[in-house]
């Protein structure tokens, strides 16, 4: 029996691995911060055998109620992703599992490596719509990259929307989300992207933290830095990845911000937006409320009862890209939430939420990006 994560977003540490029937374990800390939660391991030699297993620092994690409720996803061949029931049980997550092949991994969530990332940038660049800029790099030394989504030839003026995603590395779903956003976007046969992209140039970032994707971080990158709490005053030396793209949205404009997020706790699909901005106005409440709603309509996954509440005015952090770039630019900027565990009104027994299930959001998101781009043009 052997327990492995020496590799791409691997995390975990072996506390004993004797018996079967007590496999101790514990989650290692992002490099410089006090943050985790986010695992992923390989679990080998125990074909048929029950297996119990213990993540002994749960109730320490960064959000210990991510551990309530849960399903711990496991897969034979890293491409399809099942659920499996875990116990929280006084501070220690619990995992009974049989496997029945010579090897299994387990991860917090459907991880998305670096080499997939690759193979994203590489695939989408395929397509005569989609250009690749070279940001920069990050402090261990990797690419950030942004993609331009646009049509071809097309000289006609159009809004300039931003994307990205996984500022907070542990949070795969967003770069799932990410990949169902540019296989739709690049799809030639698809009207509904032709016609949003007649309105708009598209920039995405899609992964914001390779450093901290890389090293198996929950929510830092390579300097223990936070990036979605760096935006005030970005630097090279500890949050580059912020730095290079704040410096190419000002170099472009912003009209539309979305920050693809995954939350820990809770268990829906939602919406975050700058209320707490001192200047918001009722036409900011009223494109905000346009969007999320025309989402719901769209995708029965995202719904708009549950959430972050509201700050009140004049309390926006703008250390967070959304309130940052708000301010800047006026436009319509958000966070869009989706959950670690299941929707609790569209539960999928067997996936959870699910890469297919995140890819399918990114679309109806595209979809409402359109019809709000066209709201804005009736009421100029």
């Amino acid at each position: 029996m052997f327990i492995s994560q020496n590799f791409d977003a691997g995390n975990i540490e072996v506390i004993a691995c004797d018996d079967p029937s007590s496999i101790r374990l514990q989650i290692r800390n992002d490099a410089h911060s006090d943050f985790y939660q986010w695992f992923y391991f390989r679990l080998s030699g125990v074909r048929g055998t029950r297996c119990h297993l213990e993540i002994l620092n749960a109730a320490g994690a960064a959000y210990p109620p991510g551990f309530s409720d849960y399903r711990v996803t496991y897969s034979y061949d890293r491409q399809n992703w099942r659920r499996h029931p875990t116990t929280l049980r006084d501070g220690i997550l619990h995992i009974d599992f049989t496997p029945d092949q010579d090897a299994v991994y387990f991860a917090y969530f459907a991880p998305y490596s670096m080499e997939r990332h690759h193979d994203l940038i590489a695939r989408s660049l395929l397509s005569p719509r989609c250009h690749h800029t070279l940001l920069g790099q990050t402090l261990d030394g990797q690419d950030l990259d942004l993609l331009k989504i646009t049509l071809p030839g097309h000289g006609k003026a159009r809004k300039q929307c931003w994307i990205i995603a996984r500022q907070h590395p542990g949070e795969t779903m967003a770069e799932w989300w990410m990949e169902g956003c540019l296989e739709a976007l690049l799809d030639p046969e698809r009207t509904q992207s032709a016609s949003l992209l007649e309105l708009c140039d598209l920039y995405l970032v899609p992964n914001m933290n390779p450093d901290g994707s890389r090293r198996g971080h929950l929510r830092t990158n390579a300097a223990g830095r936070n990036l979605n709490r760096e935006w005030a005053d970005p630097s090279l030396a500890a949050s580059p990845e912020v730095y290079l793209v704040k410096q190419a949205m000002q170099a472009t404009g912003v009209d539309f911000l979305l920050d693809v997020h995954g939350d820990e706790s809770l268990p829906y699909c939602f919406i975050a937006g700058t209320e707490g901005l001192i200047d918001w106005s009722e036409a900011d409440q009223a494109s905000l409320d346009f969007y999320r709603n025309r989402l719901a309509a769209l995708n029965p996954d995202f719904q708009t009862e549950h959430g972050y509440p509201p700050k009140p005015r004049g309390e926006a952090n703008l250390t967070m890209s959304t309130g940052q770039i708000a301010s800047i630019y006026r436009c319509l900027a958000m966070t869009l939430e989706m959950p670690f565990k299941d929707t609790t009104a569209t539960p999928d027994p067997q996936f959870g939420w699910s890469p297919l299930r995140c890819k399918a959001l990114a679309h109806s998101c595209l979809e409402a990006l359109e019809t709000h781009l066209r709201r804005q043009g009736q009421a100029i």
